[in-house]
């Protein structure tokens, strides 16, 4: 349906895409994963249309955009990360305006319009000037405006940066219904929960490349021979880090908060060296839980980092 063959885009001197290879077929849920920095919304703006490549070609069904992109434009809803709403108009005024955009108008427009109100949860609000509406609501009303013409697919690039709880996990929620109902779609985000729960097939991208693809489950078995270990102390000094360095020198570390999580081969049986170790730094463990590899673990086995860094 929708394919990028080794696009490459350069700024100047700087490579910022390196010969990515992206491939979604028609009602798949897609995930492209990385930390900020990636090349995931330079790599979107290609697949859209909206920016030129370097080298490389994009094709919607086996066709290329580079010299007719209006096929896929029709068929596109891109959701951008930043908000792109007319602030000093209200909801209803602002999904009329992006309905015409997309040749909608007269009682079609009216009616996809409260379709649309009442999909994202604001139709109570539709005549309420934006400006006045918090992050949440403005994130769902820049969804709904990339609705309102029924693509066929749909590009959302990390929609829910910077809102509360309670607006995060109403638009998952939305979202996987879209999911559900056979919408195809191609979501970026760095926030792992969201990919895993929303996507069949995962792309890794960092600095610029593709590092790894496949399933959940396919990603998950390039790990299959570690453990994670997270521990919760009393206090986490930098003594104690440095000596679990020491013994595990091949292990990778990263704190979050009050957690250091480590990852190491299921070869090692580590617990009581970790915990003579703390009882040596005068660190108390009060929690010690082993669990099985996730994405966050795939990430950080490919390129040694956290994923949120």
């Amino acid at each position: 349906m929708l394919q990028a063959i080794n696009l490459s885009k350069k700024y100047k001197t700087k490579v910022v895409v390196k010969e990515v290879n992206v491939e979604l077929f028609a009602g798949e849920s897609v995930g492209l994963l990385g930390p900020n920095g990636a090349g995931k919304s330079t790599t979107i703006s290609m697949l859209s249309s909206l920016v030129q490549p370097s080298s490389g070609d994009v094709l919607w069904n086996e066709k290329s955009i580079a010299k007719n992109p209006d096929p896929l434009r029709k068929a596109l809803g891109v959701v951008p990360q930043e908000i792109a709403l007319y602030p000093e108009l209200s909801a209803r005024e602002n999904l009329a305006f992006f309905g015409r955009v997309n040749g909608l108008k007269g009682e079609l427009l009216a009616t996809r319009i409260t379709e649309v109100l009442t999909k994202i949860g604001l139709l109570d609000r539709q005549k309420d000037i934006v400006k006045t509406f918090s992050g949440g609501m403005k994130r769902r009303l820049n969804i709904g405006s990339a609705l309102l013409h029924k693509p066929s697919i749909l590009i959302m690039d990390e929609p829910t940066v910077g809102i509360d709880p309670q607006s995060r996990a109403y638009i998952l929620e939305t979202v996987k219904q879209f999911v559900a109902d056979g919408m195809t779609l191609l979501y970026t985000s760095h926030y792992m929960e969201e990919v895993e729960m929303l996507c069949d097939k995962i792309y890794i991208m960092d600095q610029g490349k593709i590092i790894a693809h496949g399933t959940k489950e396919e990603l998950k078995e390039l790990v299959s021979d570690n453990q994670t270990i997270e521990l919760k102390t009393n206090l986490l000094t930098e003594n104690f880090e440095k000596n679990l360095k020491e013994q595990f020198p091949q292990a990778t570390f990263r704190i979050d908060e009050e957690i250091l999580t480590i990852s190491m081969s299921k070869s090692e049986e580590p617990l009581a060296n970790i915990f003579a170790i703390a009882a040596a730094s005068n660190v108390v463990i009060t929690s010690a839980i082993v669990k099985v590899p996730s994405l966050e673990d795939v990430f950080l086995h490919l390129t040694g980092k956290a994923l949120r860094d």
